[in-house]
């Protein structure tokens, strides 16, 4: 198994310059969800050139699937890439690098299976677009994408009132903007009773009427809602309704709120399969942990989805950068040839991880015993 992975790791190390220029390709061409054509061009051309066959637009126009190997031979071991960018701040979230990622990993994963003579189970690396905010995983799974899965790996309202003359006949009206505004505030003084871990964030998306004088009679606010797991957040959701009804209640509007069709679950983290990954990027010097309290908590992922359907993994990695997530300073450091010594690392450790998974059954039965305890918990 050892000289696997070492097979597995040259095989990436002698891709590195073009792996490079796959990520900065992709972050030369930043594409918001659902509109990835460049990207998934690229990266299925990438793929094919290396001899994977590529099913395009798979299940979704900017989707695809690469498969390895069958399922009669041994585990299914998904490594997932995704591809999109943020509006304006380009690939701040590091996608381009996610992206390397899986498909290093899959370089790896192939030229072990090519050592072995034969292949050691079915690789999968799937192309997952729309990831902020679409749910693109989600509609894979719906799909039944993951149907057949043992293992994936990827490594991070409307108030309505009634318009009137503000200084003629001003209790005629019902003034939105005041619903909004006290919504938005008694949100505000709920955080004084939330857990450090939760998380409640809002902006005004309408904020009513077209002059001064002219009682707002629509505003409207978009929230988002996280918390570390899903029994939590239908708490945190219940409390934040609340605050809606009762601003409704306390001005005479009425409200609608609305949610996603799709929301994030939390990412599940399979225990045995991340111990086996923390043994195998440690071999690199590239791996640290950090304690509850040092994790800033916020994010979210549809890759959670996928944890509670097929025992996953979702591990977080150091790119040479204090900048944080989500910002253009972020975005710069993704693009930046200092993160390639971390990002080709962690294809190698995914590389690795798959091949124990495919190499040891014991491993991937206290994989599956872990996800059937993992979910009881989450009842």
């Amino acid at each position: 198994m050892a000289d696997l992975k070492q097979v597995a790791c040259s095989a990436i190390d002698k891709q590195a310059e073009d792996l490079s220029l796959l990520s900065k390709e992709i972050w030369d061409h930043p594409e918001l969800n659902f509109n990835e054509v460049y990207s998934h061009d690229y990266l299925t051309k990438f793929l094919e050139d290396r001899g994977f066959p590529v099913d395009r637009k798979y299940k979704n126009e900017t989707a695809f699937r690469a498969v390895l190997g069958d399922h009669s031979s041994g585990p299914h071991v998904a490594v997932l890439c995704e591809y999109d960018a943020l509006p304006e701040i380009g690939h701040a979230c590091g996608h381009n690098l996610i992206a390397e990622v899986g498909v290093a990993a899959g370089i790896g994963i192939k030229a072990a299976f090519e050592k072995a003579g034969k292949p050691l189970g079915k690789l999968s690396v799937i192309g997952t677009p729309g990831e902020e905010g679409g749910g693109g995983k989600i509609i894979l799974l719906e799909e039944g994408v993951f149907d057949d899965v043992d293992v994936a790996m990827i490594v991070r309202v409307t108030y309505k009132g009634r318009a009137s003359h503000a200084a003629a006949f001003p209790w005629e009206g019902v003034n939105a903007l005041d619903a909004a505004v006290t919504a938005y505030q008694s949100v505000s003084n709920l955080r004084q009773q939330m857990k450090p871990t939760w998380r409640v964030h809002g902006k005004y998306l309408k904020a009513g009427g077209v002059k001064p004088n002219i009682i707002p009679e629509e505003a409207e606010l978009e929230y988002y809602i996280r918390a570390p797991i899903k029994k939590e957040l239908d708490v945190l959701t219940e409390k934040v309704i609340n605050c809606f009804h009762s601003a409704a209640k306390a001005t005479g509007c009425t409200v609608e709120v609305k949610f996603e069709v799709r929301p994030y679950l939390d990412v599940i983290h399979n225990k045995s399969l991340l111990k086996t990954y923390e043994e195998n990027i440690k071999t690199f010097g590239h791996y640290g942990t950090l304690t509850t309290s040092e994790f800033p908590a916020g994010g979210s992922t549809d890759m959670g989805n996928v944890s509670y359907v097929v025992p996953s993994i979702h591990p977080m990695y150091y790119i040479g950068s204090d900048a944080f997530n989500h910002t253009r300073e972020f975005n710069t450091a993704t693009g930046d040839p200092a993160a390639q010594p971390f990002t080709l690392s962690q294809g190698k450790a995914l590389a690795m991880t798959a091949i124990d998974v495919f190499t040891n059954p014991e491993l991937l039965q206290r994989i599956k015993d872990d996800f059937a305890k993992d979910l009881q918990t989450r009842k």
